[in-house]
C-alpha cells in the first residue's frame, strides 16, 4: 500500500507548517512549498523525525514559471500528488479609496491566481488516477468582508467561488475540492495586529479565544481523508463561531 502524497503551498510555517506536520502524522508523505528555501529543509526535517517521509520545492506561486518548476520536481520526485492545500496567503492591508494598484494586484495575484496555477498543475495526475483532494484556505472575511482588507477579502472570496466552480467539474472523477475558511487564528499575520484590534475581534468569538494554527490542520487532515469522499464544493468553517 502507497502513501498519498500531499503538496502544501507556504509550508514553511504557520498554518502550512502546520498542516504538513499533521498529515505527516496521518501516514502522508509530504511536499513541502515555499520561497524560504532553508525553512522548508527545517520543516522537512520536524517530517523526517516523526518517520515521515518529505521533500521540498522552492515554491513562488506568483510566478507561473516557478509554479511549474516546483511542480515537475515534486512528480518526478515523488511520483504522484493525491492532495493539493493551497494555504499559500498574504496581505497588504489599507482602505480601499487609497490603495496603490501594486497592492491589490500582489495579493490578488498570489492568494487567487496562485491558487488556480497550482490547481491546474494537480488536475491531469489527479483525473488520470482519479482520485484527489484540493483544499484551500479561504477565510472568513472572504464570507463577511472586512473594513481595510478589500483586496483581501476579494481574492478569499474568489477562493470560495473557485473552489464550488472547481468542485462541480471535476466531481465525477472522484476528486473533491474544499475550501476551509478560517478566522481568527494566532499567526505571524495575525500576531502583529495591535492589541485593541485584537481586543476587538475577539470580542466577536463566542468561544471567546483566537484559534490555533492546529485547529486549521486538524480540518485540512479531516478533508484529505478517505472519510471525506462524499464532501466537495464545502466550505469548512474554523472560526469560533464569530460567523454562522
Amino acid at each position: 500500500m502507497f502513501n498519498r502524497v500531499a503538496f502544501i503551498t507556504g509550508a514553511s510555517r504557520g498554518i502550512g507548517r502546520a498542516t504538513a506536520l499533521s498529515l505527516c502524522r496521518a501516514g502522508f508523505d509530504i511536499v513541502v512549498a515555499s520561497p524560504q528555501i532553508e525553512t522548508n529543509e527545517e520543516v522537512a526535517a520536524e517530517i523526517r523525525a516523526c518517520s515521515g517521509q518529505a521533500t521540498t520545492v522552492n515554491l513562488d506561486v506568483t510566478s507561473p514559471e516557478s509554479v511549474k518548476e516546483a511542480f515537475a520536481k515534486a512528480l518526478k520526485d515523488g511520483g504522484r500528488i493525491d492532495v493539493l492545500v493551497n494555504n499559500a496567503g498574504v496581505t497588504r492591508d489599507g482602505l480601499a479609496m487609497r490603495m496603490k494598484p501594486a497592492d491589490w494586484d500582489h495579493v490578488l495575484n498570489l492568494n487567487l491566481n496562485g491558487a488556480f496555477r497550482c490547481m491546474q498543475q494537480v488536475l491531469p495526475g489527479m483525473v488520470r488516477n482519479r482520485w484527489g483532494r484540493i483544499i484551500s484556505i479561504a477565510s472568513v472575511v472572504g464570507q463577511t468582508g472586512a473594513a481595510g482588507q478589500a483586496n483581501y477579502a476579494a481574492s478569499k472570496a474568489g477562493l470560495i467561488g473557485l473552489t464550488k466552480s472547481l468542485a462541480q467539474e471535476i466531481g465525477s472523477r472522484n476528486i473533491t475540492v474544499n475550501a476551509i475558511a478560517p478566522g481568527y487564528i494566532e499567526t505571524d499575520m495575525t500576531n502583529v495586529l495591535p492589541g485593541d484590534v485584537k481586543a476587538k475581534i475577539l470580542a466577536q468569538v463566542p468561544l471567546g479565544r483566537a484559534g490555533q494554527a492546529a485547529d486549521v490542520a486538524a480540518a485540512v487532515k479531516f478533508l484529505a481523508s478517505e472519510e471525506a469522499g462524499y464532501i466537495t464544493g464545502h466550505v469548512l468553517a474554523v472560526n469560533g463561531g464569530m460567523y454562522m
